[in-house]
């Protein structure tokens, strides 16, 4: 005997009774009809499925092809009753099935018709319209088994992808970091949390990995790489571990490395490899931050004395916000070299600091910087010199010596680019403040995006659990294009450190442009992803024992040191400008301005109208167009700020105050130049990648950063007529679309972070239970 649903829908579908083969297909319907990115190419896939079913009649092909017309979709009533049709089965939705809602639709049939079986048309339909759970369980009033997470992908294998030849070392590393010593605590006490990070310093040296850039005759492994790579995952620990860390290692004992020769290698590297010297970099003063050629501090050749005397003339030309400072016997002091009372810039000179006994030594005054926003397990502090002589083999002569005789020598005869190619060799340094950022944003994530599946909040029927945080599309759409981004920064910043220790490319200034320029970008998205993350977690995010609120304030600073971003961007779209003009040099600037004008003005015309407004899922989703669309701001804004320079020269304005008449869009070039280097590296080692899931899956991930990122910059490219508003809406839509298609996988993705769990101590993110 039929039930009365079964009555109810022959009574509902009395003027037009859906055989079984037209039913199985209006839950696929409903689905895509609830869509408003319904494409061609789309219904190109239904409709082929359509004609391959064996199991439809002719009548059936008809009225199901006179639904898939885009100019004239089902009305309003239509889908009502479609949706009233679906919920009377009160068949269930079972989320872990392997083809869900095949099966999900199969079973509607089974329960208004006795013959229902399982079509194979509809899972080609499934497949390649990508068609998942998150897209349609919310359409729904039937009782749904929710897969909070995917078993589709592994998070170690994605962990493997991304450590790349260096899986070693980061194994290594974390398995350091297992020690009880770097179990995170609340410390709210700078000088036991100071104390504290000192002997974590200390550990890691002793395990090896202070030294692991210098030569195997310093104790090292002479692995840059992979250095820079454990960064990242000390950040998992502390912030505070991480830079004081860097300083040790990176800064002090890589100026002696990089700056110095054998004898200062042979003298210092060892110890400092093992932490038994401690050093500090001496480089920023209080007067004087970003602008390090504008340093007041001076080193003064005494030839009578064969030293060099280290002086602060002026009350803000000490040394300010110098790490390690209390507890180093020895500073990398950057002065102004003069010799025989000529300047010879700025260089940087061994300067002993404390005696045995850790008391400071004649002629220097050491001042606590005090408390910060974050980072206070780091001893910053101001330094003083006065009139401090050291011996002259203290200088760190790589690149410009004093001779037994008294006279400076250097192999780098012009001076500008002498300073250039010393602070060239420190740009690993930045590497490494944006990997640390980088690491910060990563466990911001995970903590979030695993606080998201647990945490339920609100539903309209009290008979059922309440809704996942993960499962809001507002919720996917402010965390996942961020993850998204933190692929293609790790990908970017592993090319990045190849190149730059690649030998065989002794000229570091491209590199360094393009280091100025990522590093502003990642520390500045580390930042807001950190502050988003926060906020996603509520007010747990709010407490300290969540880890949310120390990674802000220990991530902020990351923005400012190792080179405000401001200014980084600007050197970056400075090397852009420099490249340009001397690319076309030969054939003279001016005549390379008016013919790339014409070409910019060219390109634009021929790709209006169709392209501009061109929104289906196979442009948004192809390479070509993300390269083509970042290619073209950067080349556009080149061309612009440099009309811009010229014609302030031209009028007569001095060189210097032209760059200060044009510095927002040195910055916009900076950005988009910047943006356009991460998606290109991160397309090309996709491409790379050996066809399979998770080529598809890093595929995915560049598509939802490329189009974020100019969702992100839509004025502009509205502005210049790039795409019409159409293709805006467009973009906006498939970001929101790729955000929900990777919800099955978000924790996977974090996960493939791999982010020890022992570090994993936010009590919403570690030992958690889902509900």
């Amino acid at each position: 005997m039929m039930d009365s649903y079964r009555i109810s829908y022959f009574q509902t579908m009395k003027k037009k009774p859906y055989t079984p083969g037209t039913l199985q297909y209006v839950p696929f319907f409903y689905v895509i009809w609830s869509d408003d990115l319904v494409s061609a190419s789309e219904i190109n896939v239904v409709s082929t499925a359509i004609d391959s079913d064996a199991s439809l009649t002719q009548e059936d092909r008809k009225l199901l092809h006179s639904w898939l017309k885009v100019s004239k979709p089902p009305r309003n009533e239509t889908l009502k009753a479609w949706k009233q049709l679906i919920d009377r089965s009160k068949v269930t939705l079972i989320e872990t099935e392997t083809y869900p809602l095949a099966t999900f639709s199969q079973k509607v049939v089974c329960h208004y018709h006795e013959e229902c079986p399982f079509n194979e048309a509809l899972k080609h339909i499934e497949v390649n319209l990508g068609i998942q759970p998150n897209h349609y369980n919310h359409l729904f009033e039937v009782e749904t088994v929710h897969e909070i997470s995917s078993n589709f992908y592994s998070a170690a294998e994605l962990d493997h992808i991304l450590k790349g030849q260096n899986a070693a070392v980061v194994d290594r590393f974390r398995k350091a970091l297992e020690h009880p010593n770097f179990q995170w605590q609340v410390q709210r006490d700078k000088e036991a949390f100071r104390k504290r990070v000192l002997d974590q310093v200390v550990h890691l040296a002793q395990e090896g990995f202070g030294a692991m850039a210098f030569s195997k005759a310093h104790g090292g492994t002479g692995d840059m790489e992979g250095y820079a790579t454990i960064f990242e995952n000390m950040m998992y620990a502390d912030g505070s571990l991480t830079i004081k860390f860097g300083v040790q290692f990176g800064l002090f004992g890589g100026s002696i490395q990089k700056l110095g020769t054998q004898r200062h290698h042979d003298a210092y590297l060892t110890q400092t490899g093992k932490a038994q010297l401690l050093g500090c970099f001496a480089m920023t003063e209080t007067g004087h931050g970003s602008n390090v050629r504008g340093i007041k501090t001076t080193a003064t050749y005494d030839r009578e004395r064969d030293a060099l005397i280290i002086h602060t003339p002026g009350p803000n030309d000490n040394k300010e916000y110098i790490g390690n400072a209390l507890h180093s016997t020895m500073a990398s002091v950057f002065a102004q070299l003069i010799v025989n009372g000529k300047n010879e810039g700025v260089h940087a000179i061994l300067v002993p600091l404390r005696d045995a006994e850790h008391n400071t030594l004649p002629g220097i005054t050491i001042e606590d910087n005090g408390y910060k926003l974050g980072l206070n397990g780091v001893d910053n502090g101001k330094i003083w010199f006065h009139q401090v002589a050291v011996p002259r083999e203290n200088l760190l002569d790589k690149y410009g010596r004093i001779s037994a005789a008294g006279a400076y020598e250097s192999e780098i005869k012009n001076p500008n680019k002498r300073f250039f190619t010393m602070l060239g060799t420190l740009v690993g340094g930045r590497i490494c403040v944006a990997r640390a950022g980088l690491g910060g944003a990563k466990m911001a994530l995970a903590i979030a995006v695993r606080h998201a599946l647990r945490r339920r909040q609100f539903n309209d029927s009290i008979k059922v659990q309440e809704d996942l945080l993960m499962d809001y599309p507002t919720h996917q759409l402010r965390l996942t294009p961020l993850v998204a981004s933190a692929y293609v920064y790790h990908v970017t910043l592993d090319k990045m450190m190849q190149i730059y220790c690649d030998e065989g490319q002794p000229d570091k200034r491209r590199v360094e442009t393009q280091v100025a320029g990522l590093k502003s970008v990642i520390t500045w998205y580390a930042n807001s992803t950190i502050q988003e993350c926060r906020e996603a977690c509520g007010g747990k995010g709010y407490l300290l024992e969540n880890r949310i609120a120390d990674l802000k304030g220990d991530v902020d600073i990351f923005t400012t040191f190792e080179g405000d971003n401001n200014v980084l961007l600007q050197l970056a779209a400075k090397g852009v400008l420099s490249d340009f003009k001397a690319e076309f040099n030969s054939a003279g600037f001016a005549s390379v301005l008016k013919l790339l004008g014409q070409q910019l003005g060219n390109k634009l015309a021929s790709i209006n109208p169709m392209y501009v407004n061109k929104v289906d899922k196979e442009h948004l989703y192809n390479p070509k167009f993300h390269r083509h669309a970042f290619a073209h701001r950067t080349e556009r804004l080149t061309y612009t700020l440099a009309m811009r320079i010229r014609d302030y020269i031209k009028k007569g304005m001095p060189s210097y105050q032209a760059f200060l008449k044009v510095q927002t869009h040195l910055l916009a070039l900076g950005k988009a130049y910047s943006v356009e280097l991460a998606y290109s590296t991160f397309a090309d080692f996709t491409a790379q990648m050996p066809e399979g899931k998770h080529k598809e899956l890093f595929q995915k991930l560049g598509c939802l950063y490329a189009l974020h990122e100019l969702r992100k910059d839509a004025s502009w490219y509205l502005e210049q007529g790039y795409f019409g508003s159409n293709k805006s809406k467009a973009i906006r839509q498939r970001v929101e679309r790729l955000s929900t298609e990777l919800r099955p996988h978000i924790e996977v993705l974090v996960n493939g972070f791999g982010i020890p769990e022992t570090l994993m101590t936010a009590p919403i993110a570690s030992s958690w239970q889902r509900t």
